[in-house]
């Protein structure tokens, strides 16, 4: 017992039955797929409800116990584990609940506890009121779901069009349901269920709240009975009831009062209807397929005891308490009677059908025909049901047509009657009361029934035959060769009725007659066919007419002659305008039966006219009639306000032809109705304005003026002439305007109304017109211009259009505007009462109107005010939203806006008030400085700001919205749900434009944020959490969120995509604002669990509107792109992990596995190892590439225009003029503007040919507007495609970036990035995809291609050099990398010529893709190599044969590729050409074959690159200002020569630079002459504080040193021509000669400087040699001698440069390096620099090896470069001797022998840490990590794995430096040794010594002292000091460490003993004798 004892928290009373009602709506009524097994479970599971009906669970003392003690040991809730304890105020309230609707404890205290879980949806209610409401809206589901159930039955009546299976379910279920009692439940139920009682029960327990709960309760108990009656109705249209049924039916009946007008209420209407249709045989006329079955089953044939019963029930039961009701009911029964007698199964059942005509008079004796008006038509249900309509046309025309007798003796007794009135009158006697009116009756229920026709259905068409028909005696005949069927029999009878009833007419019939026509006449054809009918009764027929006046008196010609003679003798008793007695007409005139006639013609020529335009063309031209002048002569006549007001109707009917309308206008004009033209001497006014003001004010009744809003508003919406009185007064609309605003409108508060609702009909009939004129209203620059018109000679300004008229009130603080805002006030106020008023609907009316009008003032202020501006008229506005804050009369507060906002509270209620209101917000949004006042008025007061939301909420919440419904659908309720529907969408907008304003905004506002505190710091809980009101966010996400658990996804995606849509945006902006983004994001995340929910039903399909599925996609995709990168950040891995699994998973596994926001341990191991078994599970796609599959890459484009009159490129012309960018940002043709246009061109059209041709030119113009349409769908499809495709991007991108990189690991994520990069080619390469979405495409796949060659990359520096070899490369195989690089290479040509800035993305990433068979770095081990054989025969490496087959890709592209390649790296966008460039260079480095070298130079193009530097040179020039404009062409220009350097690189390269010259552009270029001071104050000053500029003079030397590069590579490539190469680079170092000296010079040591001198130097010891002299050519003495200087001049500088080098300047040189190293730089810099300096001792050792070469190769005749003198440094550093001492080179011999063991230690070292990198302190690795990042808190946020391969990275490098620096130090050493060798040999053994006394003779030379480099005079003593010097310096030590460098190093390399063979030979000389 206690499990079952267990509360429901969904309330077993309202959950469950809501539930119930969704499956039964879903199945019935919105076909939902699937819905039918759903249903068939809930019925199964709730049929107790309906077999109980509304019965409610019993108390019992048990119960009442275990509530009682809830408080203290708690209760057990379903689905909660554990007790919870309640306090004791909700258990008291349960028990009040309990006894209030006897019910069970435990259902009570269920409803509360759902009421309490329900509050936030009822915003201002308690728990309690809540659970009234739930009480009885889970009756009104179980009420409603069983009326669904039966309508759903198949039957005589109607279909519903359902499965077969659907209908079987639910005949079965409600057949049970009948046998069981329902009829009695139902009808017990309607008498026991009375909202007073209930009321007053609920009123006594405190169950009622404010105003709007009542009214929910009131309406939901009325739905209630309502839903159960109509139950019964919906059984008996399609099944009989039984016997026993239908007399407890008829029993309820005979009991049914009125209301107070006389009407039945809906429940009874229902009712009565049910039983009529029980008693109805009608429907066996309609030959239906199953009628035999039907007959079988309707048990009026079938059982008698059922006729009999009901029969003396009917004939013998007792008087009921509506005798009019009972009337009703027998003479359907008379006529059901009737109807059986007629079949053939009837002749059994005689004795009673004989009883119909006795049955039929007892009905005619009770009124049957008064009451069906006043009882049923006056009900207000009647016109809401079309069966109700249907039935009550059957029971009229049976009637006519089963009992034409009945119809005659009722005309014959009213002919009778007719008789016995006109004695009377004769007599003067009063006129006998007992008369009978059922004729009378019976043709006024006619009229007033068939007048209104809702639905549309025109069923009075049965009164009418074509009289063509009707003459014919045969069934078929033609007429006029037409075939004609003869009409029903039913049918003739029907249309003889109404001929021969209009025959001989006696006058008390005359207005019932005109009446009922009226009624027949309703309709397109009806009226067509009346209007004959009073044509051909004015024909005369024969001798008939006398005097004029035809036979009949129904007929126009009699009514239009009668309305002639009214006007004849009522326009001689005009009085003259200033008479006095104007005011009180003369009694003479029309009587008041006269008065009633003319009404009564006048309203049926009214509905005539106004349905059919062939009528109201053809009376309206009739030239003896002249209807509008007979009438608008009759308006000037003094006649009772209400005939001049029907006679305004029919002008108005009239007006309805645009042609009549002008003409109307005029005459209107004509007549002064309105006086428009004052005559001089006039004092007062006259016409309407006199009639409104003296008459109808004095009789409080205004129904001309409204009549005269009417005609004003037809003939404004026809035509609106200019010119109107032109000629009289200024042209124009304005005195109607100033009418209609000033006596009309503005005084329509202050007048008094007899009857209370005609105030608000004057309201609404005069904003109708003010609606119209300003919607037609488009501000033109000539409306601000002042134009006078001449008048009567002289000038009068011009009226402006009444548009810009009502503009100009409505910005202004004027009474109008005023007035406006006060009638919306006053409505919202009435609204807020929830009480019904007289003329409610007229002031709901009123109040949307002023709305619109407010919205299209809002709406074309812009362009008012902007024309305003430009034309400088003294007119003052203010804009609308800014009068809009003024301060309201009433309230004393600036609440305009609040009220205007407070209509969305009503959007149940009034709809179109609410989208109105929406909109006026959403244009006001748009105003910054108005949000945040918004903000403050709408949360001063905590009620207002509550209720505001509950506005916002309560439209977004809408149930009832519909989206794609077509604007021009007639059904009400469609209508509705798409006026709903645009609701949500404006305020969605209206979020959207508020997020993108800085807060507090609206936005923020209504979504519950914090506005008074910093938005971050709000804390979103779920509605009702905390006091949290139900905030637009969670409405937002619970429209989202619905269907979200179930397999098909989201609902609102596929029901209303735009929406969605709009939905996902707003959750996007929330998440991308920083102030919003962290709370949002929580909450999703949190509570909702949103985007997990969402992206599993990636990608959303929807077949009809791909546009709003992508950007519901793009949104969602975008914000979990956020999503990722916050969790990411945050280390929240879970969260990543299950988003990334979900997205990139390929192995199948079912949704909802992952619920519950963790991944289990083994989920996460199987989606790491889900690679590795590749056949063990089928692969399902990936969601990524899914998503991508969605997006439809090709677009079909609109055809072109075909086009016969118009010019197409005029027509081009003008679409592009009408083209704007709407809300989204996107270009669209404007197609209403459009239309205006064009339409306008045709109108200006002159001629005949012109109108003949203007049905053509229209349909062209449709056409045009069509195609205009499908270009800016196309436009928006584009878009949105675009827009999804970047998102998709951005997600993939963020995936690979932002995501911890362990999270997907390198194996998995190089597979993934092939897929992705694979299907994006395919898609992109497809034939017709479109050009548009390439740019994107190109983007992704660069930055695919990134990360694809990072990952190889960074998983082989992990596996080590040996590492993937295997199944080819890496994780990835070969083929598939294969597979990517041709897709790049035809993507890359498929782009053609256009595109370069694409192809850049796409040459990046091919770079990137040729990166990947880059060989990485190895350490330099030194260790013995193998040899040349061993290399030559080693297998080919991974990275080899990659390159291999890559290359062999590339050259199976031919010279297509080719040619692309080399036009891009030629030409176009900056960034394509440096890439360009870079793609050629790369090529070129893997192209063995030199094919692509070969097609650069054939082609032209090489010489075009090296021409190219010429024009660079002007742009470089300006890169050395202080301020550089772009640094363009710097970057340029170094990628130009890195290509030209890797040319030079080859032999065949090198020469063909040298013959397109080369080296001549070079010396050409003026750039290296501008080498800028190296002053560092002024640098100082202008260093880019962000280090990105660099200085000038690190601008001159990036230029610089590309140059030397280049020219050092020639001069190493062409060795063989070596001799050209080298005489043009001379040439260049001649040229820029100041600029090396000054180079040569500079003490500047930084890094660049460093690099600079290192070049030079190589590039000088290859080309100043004395060789250069001997080339070929003849050259003069002088030019020699000059040349001979210049390499003099280099000789010296190098030499000087040398001693700064070693000896003088070498300590400071050092010291200065590591001052320039500053601590935050790498530690590599330090490497470079001293690499650098070594380079440039072992360049200059170089050349000084070469000078002494090429001098001779003897020593003797050697030239010397160092003088005899090897002292150490101290006497070097004499700065007066011109040649350097051969100390010097000594000195540098012994440095580099100690630099070379310090770097082989440290080579040694840093490869024993290679070895064991793993092993490495954590220390020294962050250590090592520093060398390579940059910032001390960089390091630590590096991974521990990456951190490893940092560090090997790092130590690989040292190892690598200290390699070079070794190798450096070697040949240094060896070289100082040869020049030591080659000095000491030549002074030593070849040199005399020259005598002191020698130097008198100075005309003496030495033969060769002219190859001696100023070392002229050597004497004895100083060889002697020399040989001693030598032998101290080099001494043993020395010479074993230069051994021990031989032995370590020159073992690896061929010239082993070089320095152990020149060791020997200086000691020898050394210790040589000197002789």
């Amino acid at each position: 017992m206690a499990a079952q004892m267990a509360v429901n928290s969904g309330a077993s009373l309202w959950g469950p039955l809501k539930e119930l009602w969704d499956a039964v709506e879903g199945a019935i009524w919105r076909r939902q797929p699937e819905s039918v097994h759903l249903l068939d479970l809930q019925l199964k599971k709730h049929k107790p409800y309906f077999l109980s009906l509304f019965k409610n669970p019993p108390k019992s003392a048990e119960q009442r116990e275990k509530v009682r003690k809830a408080s203290t040991e708690g209760i057990a809730i379903q689905g909660q584990q554990g007790a919870r304890l309640l306090p004791e105020q909700l258990i008291s309230e349960a028990f009040i609940l309990s006894d209030l609707f006897d019910l069970g404890e435990l259902a009570a205290l269920e409803l509360l506890l759902a009421g309490e879980h329900q509050q936030p949806h009822f915003p201002g209610l308690t728990r309690g009121l809540v659970a009234v409401l739930l009480y009885w809206d889970g009756k009104r589901c179980v009420a409603n779901s069983l009326r669904s159930l039966i309508q759903s039955r198949h039957g005589k009546t109607f279909t519903l069009d359902l499965s077969p299976e659907l209908v079987n379910l639910t005949t079965r279920l409600t057949d049970e349901l009948m046998a069981q009692g329902l009829t009695k439940q139902i009808l017990n139920l309607i008498s026991d269920i009375s909202l007073n009682r209930e009321f007053e029960r609920l009123q006594k327990e405190r169950g009622l709240g404010n105003e709007k709960h009542r009214k929910e309760v009131s309406d939901l108990i009325k739905e209630c009975r309502q839903s159960l009656a109509e139950c019964l109705f919906a059984w008996t249209c399609q099944s009989p009831l039984s016997k026993d049924d239908t007399l407890a039916l008829i029993g309820y009946l005979e009991t049914v009062t009125a209301e107070a007008d006389g009407s039945l209420d809906g429940v009874n209407l229902a009712l009565v209807m049910a039983l009529l249709y029980c008693l109805d045989v009608s429907f066996l006329e309609q030959g239906m397929e199953d009628r035999e079955d039907l007959l079988q089953a309707l048990p009026l044939l079938t059982e008698k005891q059922y006729l009999s019963a009901v029969h003396s029930r009917l004939v013998e039961g007792q008087g009921w308490k509506l005798p009019g009701l009972q009337a009703v009911v027998q003479l359907a029964w008379a006529l059901s009677l009737r109807a059986l007698s007629q079949l053939p199964q009837g002749a059994a059942l005689v004795e009673f059908t004989e009883a119909d005509e006795a049955l039929a008079d007892q009905a005619l004796l009770g009124g049957v025909f008064l009451f069906l008006t006043e009882g049923i038509l006056g009900s207000d249900g009647f016109s809401h049901e079309e069966f109700y309509t249907r039935r009550l046309h059957s029971l009229i025309t049976d009637f006519l047509a089963l009992m034409p007798m009945k119809v005659k003796q009722l005309r014959n007794r009213a002919d009778e009657d007719a008789r016995l009135v006109h004695m009377a009158l004769q007599m003067g006697s009063e006129s006998p009361s007992s008369l009978r009116k059922d004729l009378d009756h019976l043709m006024i229920l006619i009229g007033e029934f068939y007048r209104k026709d809702p639905f549309g259905l025109e069923l009075a068409l049965e009164f009418w035959c074509s009289s063509e028909s009707l003459q014919h005696t045969s069934f078929t005949g033609s007429f006029l060769g037409v075939a004609l069927q003869r009409p029903p029999h039913k049918q003739v009878v029907l249309s003889k009725f109404v001929r021969q009833m209009g025959d001989l007419l006696p006058a008390t019939l005359y207005i019932p007659y005109l009446r009922m026509l009226r009624g027949l006449a309703n309709g397109p054809q009806c009226s067509h066919y009346c209007f004959s009918l009073l044509k051909t009764n004015g024909a005369p027929h024969g001798e008939n007419r006398q005097g004029g006046v035809s036979s009949s008196l129904v007929s126009w010609e009699h009514f239009f002659h009668s309305l002639m003679l009214y006007h004849e003798n009522l326009r001689r008793d005009m009085p003259s305008v200033d008479s006095t007695q104007y005011r009180h007409p003369p009694i003479r005139g029309i009587t008041q039966r006269e008065l009633e006639g003319l009404t009564a013609f006048l309203q049926l020529l009214t509905t005539i006219i106004t349905w059919s335009e062939n009528a109201r063309l053809a009376l309206c031209e009739h030239p003896q009639w002249t209807p509008v002048v007979v009438m608008l002569g009759l308006l000037q006549c003094s006649v009772q306000p209400v005939l001049k007001a029907q006679i305004l109707h029919v002008l108005a009917a009239f007006g309805k032809s645009p042609e009549i309308a002008a003409s109307l206008w005029q005459s209107l004009e004509y007549t002064q109705i309105l006086q428009t033209v004052k005559a001089p001497g006039q004092k007062q006014a006259a016409g309407i304005e006199v009639e409104l003001n003296e008459i109808e004010s004095s009789c409080e009744e205004y129904p001309l003026t409204r009549a005269f809003c009417h005609l004003i508003s037809t003939l404004v919406e026809s035509a609106l002439p200019v010119n109107l009185g032109a000629g009289l007064r200024a042209p124009g609309f304005q005195p109607y305007l100033d009418f209609l605003r000033d006596s009309v409108f503005l005084a329509f508060p202050t007048r008094a109304y007899r009857r209370p609702a005609e105030k608000w009909e004057v309201a609404e009939a005069v904003l109708v017109v003010f609606h119209k004129l300003l919607k037609e209203y488009e501000p033109q620059t000539s409306d601000f211009l002042q134009e006078m018109v001449e008048l009567q000679g002289e000038q009068v300004l011009a009226h402006k259009p009444p548009g810009h008229s009502l503009m100009f009130h409505l910005l202004n603080d004027s009474p109008t505007l005023s007035l406006c805002l006060s009638l919306l006030e006053e409505g919202v106020h009435q609204l807020d009462t929830y009480a019904s008023f007289p003329g409610k609907k007229q002031l709901e009316s009123a109040v949307l109107h002023c709305l619109c009008l407010l919205e299209l003032a809002l709406q074309k202020e812009v362009t008012f005010m902007d024309l305003l501006r430009e034309s400088q008229t003294s007119l003052l506005v203010s804009p609308l939203e800014q009068l809009l804050q003024g301060v309201c009369a009433r309230s004393r507060r600036a609440d305009h806006i609040s009220n205007i906002a407070r209509y969305l509270y009503h959007s149940s209620s009034n709809p179109e008030a609410a989208f109105q209101s929406a909109k006026i917000l959403q244009r006001i949004a748009r105003y910054p400085n108005i949000q945040a006042r918004l903000v403050g008025d709408f949360t001063h007061d905590q009620a207002l700001s509550e209720k505001l939301m509950a506005g916002f909420v309560e439209c977004l919440d809408s149930e009832e919205a519909q989206e794609g419904v077509a604007a021009d659908d007639t059904d009400p309720e469609k209508r509705e749900a798409k006026i709903r529907h645009e609701t949500q969408i404006h305020i969605l907008n209206l979020l959207i434009t508020s997020l993108e304003l800085k807060g507090p905004n609206l936005g923020l506002y209504l979504l519950g944020y914090e506005v008074k505190k910093p938005v971050s710091s709000t804390n979103l809980q779920d509605p009702g959490v905390l006091g949290c009101p139900r905030s637009c966010l969670h409405a937002i996400l619970s429209l989202l969120q619905r269907g979200s658990e179930s397999r098909s996804g989201p609902v609102l995606t596929k029901q209303a995509p735009h929406l969605a849509e709009l939905c996902y945006q707003v959750i996007y902006q929330l998440c991308a604002c920083p102030d919003t983004s962290g709370p949002t994001m929580r909450y999703l995340r949190t509570s909702q669990d949103f985007l997990f929910s969402h992206l599993q039903h990636l990608p959303f399909i929807l077949s009809g509107n791909e546009i709003a599925a992508l950007s519901q996609m793009s949104w969602l995709m975008k914000t979990a792109a956020i999503e990722l990168r916050v969790t990411s950040l945050n280390r929240q891995r879970s969260h990543t992990q299950r988003i990334l699994n979900l997205l990139l998973d390929d192995q199948p596994h079912t949704l909802h596995a992952a619920a519950d926001g963790e991944t289990g341990m083994e989920e996460e191991s199987r989606s790491v190892s889900g690679f590795l078994h590749f056949g063990t599970i089928s692969k399902v796609r990936r969601r990524l590439l899914s998503v991508l599959d969605a997006i439809d890459f090709s677009q079909e484009a609109p055809e072109l225009l075909q086009l016969d009159f118009f010019e197409r490129a005029q027509i081009e012309q003008v679409i592009t003029n009408c083209e704007h960018v709407n809300e989204q940002g996107h270009t669209v043709c404007n197609v209403k503007l459009l239309h205006r246009v064009l339409v306008a061109e045709i109108n200006a059209l002159q001629g005949m040919a012109a109108i003949g041709q203007r049905p053509l030119l229209m349909e062209e113009v449709n056409s045009i507007l069509q195609q205009v349409v499908e270009r800016n769908r196309v436009r928006r499809s584009l878009n949105a495609k675009r827009h999804s495709l970047q998102s998709w991007r951005s997600l993939v991108e963020t995936i690979l970036t932002a995501c911890p990189a362990e999270l997907i690991p390198a194996d998995q994520r190089q597979l993934i990035i092939r897929d992705l990069l694979l299907d994006l080619h395919d898609k992109v390469l497809s034939e017709d995809a479109a050009g548009e979405l390439m740019p994107i495409v190109a983007g992704a796949v660069f930055t695919l291609t990134a990360h694809l060659s990072q990952s190889v990359l960074s998983e082989q520096q992990g596996a080590g050099p040996e590492g993937g070899s295997a199944s080819g490369f890496a994780s990835i195989a070969n083929s598939g990398l294969h597979l990517i690089l041709r897709k790049l290479l035809d993507f890359i040509l498929c782009t053609g010529g256009g595109f370069q800035r694409l192809r850049a993305h796409l040459y990046g990433a091919l770079l990137y893709y040729l990166q990947i068979a880059q060989k990485p770095e190895e350490p330099e081990t030194l260790q013995t190599g193998s040899s040349m054989w061993e290399r030559l025969t080693a297998p080919e490496d991974c990275f080899s044969k990659l390159q291999r087959e890559n290359l062999v890709i590339i050259e199976s592209y031919g010279t297509a590729l080719m040619e692309v390649v080399c036009r891009d790296a030629c030409d176009g966008h900056e960034i394509g050409r440096m890439l360009a460039l870079a793609v050629l260079d790369r090529v070129l480095s893997i192209d063995r074959q030199c094919q692509w070298l070969v097609y650069l130079c054939n082609s032209g193009y090489l010489r075009v690159l090296v021409e190219s530097l010429r024009q660079d040179d002007s742009a470089l020039l300006t890169l050395l200002t202080p301020q550089p404009p772009l640094l363009k062409p710097l970057y340029i220009y170094e990628s130009k020569m890195a290509l030209l350097t890797r040319v030079a690189r080859t032999a065949q390269g090198a020469m063909e630079l040298l013959r397109c010259g080369l080296v001549g552009q070079l010396v050409e270029c003026q750039v290296f002459h501008m080498l800028p001071q190296n002053d560092a104050l002024r640098v100082f000053g202008q260093r880019d504080p962000s280090g990105f500029i660099p200085s000038p003079l690190e601008r001159y030397r990036q230029i610089l040193l590309p140059t030397l590069r280049l020219m050092q590579v020639i001069l190493t490539s062409t060795t063989t021509q070596h001799q050209q190469g080298a005489a043009q680079v001379l040439q260049w170092l001649i040229v820029h000669s100041d600029v090396i000296q000054s180079i040569l010079h500079g003490h500047d040591m930084s890094m660049g400087a460093l690099q600079v001198l290192s070049l030079l130097m190589a590039i000088i010891s290859k080309t100043a040699l004395p060789g250069a002299l001997e080339i070929g050519q003849e050259i003069n003495s002088a030019a020699l001698m000059e040349l001979q200087g210049h390499i003099g001049r280099f000789q010296r500088q190098s030499l000087s440069l040398l001693v700064r080098l070693v000896g003088t300047d070498r300590a400071r040189y050092l010291k200065q390096i590591e001052e320039t190293i500053a601590p935050g730089d790498l530690a590599e810099k330090r490497e470079e620099m001293e690499v650098a300096m070594q380079q440039i001792c072992a360049n200059i050792m170089e050349y000084c090896q070469t000078l002494l070469l090429q001098s001779s190769a003897e020593a003797q005749f050697t030239l010397c470069l160092f003088s005899p003198s090897a002292s150490e440094p101290a006497d070097v550093s004499i700065p007066s001797a011109r040649v350097p001492s051969l100390g010097l080179v000594l000195l540098l011999l012994k440095n580099s022998a100690t630099d070379f063991f310090r770097y082989h230690d440290n080579h040694r070292q840093s490869l024993s840490k290679l070895e064991r990198v793993e092993q490495l302190p954590p220390e020294e690795l962050k250590e090592l990590c520093q060398g390579l990042v940059s910032g001390s808190a960089g390091v630590e946020k590096i991974p521990s794995v990456q951190r490893n391969v940092l560090a090997k990275r790092r130590l690989i490098q040292l190892v690598n430096y200290r390699a070079k620096l070794l190798s450096l130090c070697s040949y240094i050493i060896e070289t100082c040794l040869f020049v030591i060798w080659r000095h000491l040999e030549f002074y030593l053994l070849y040199c005399t010594p020259s005598d002191p006394k020698d130097t008198l003779l100075p005309g003496y030379k030495d033969p060769n002292a002219g190859r001696r480099l100023g070392v002229s005079r050597v004497s004895q003593q100083d060889l002697e000091q020399l040989q001693s010097d030598v032998a101290n310096s080099f001494n043993e030590p020395l010479q074993r460490k230069l051994l021990e460098v031989e032995g370590l190093y020159g073992k690896a390399r061929s010239r082993h003993t070089f320095i152990q063979a020149l060791t020997r030979r200086i000691r020898g000389l050394v210790h040589h004798p000197k002789g």
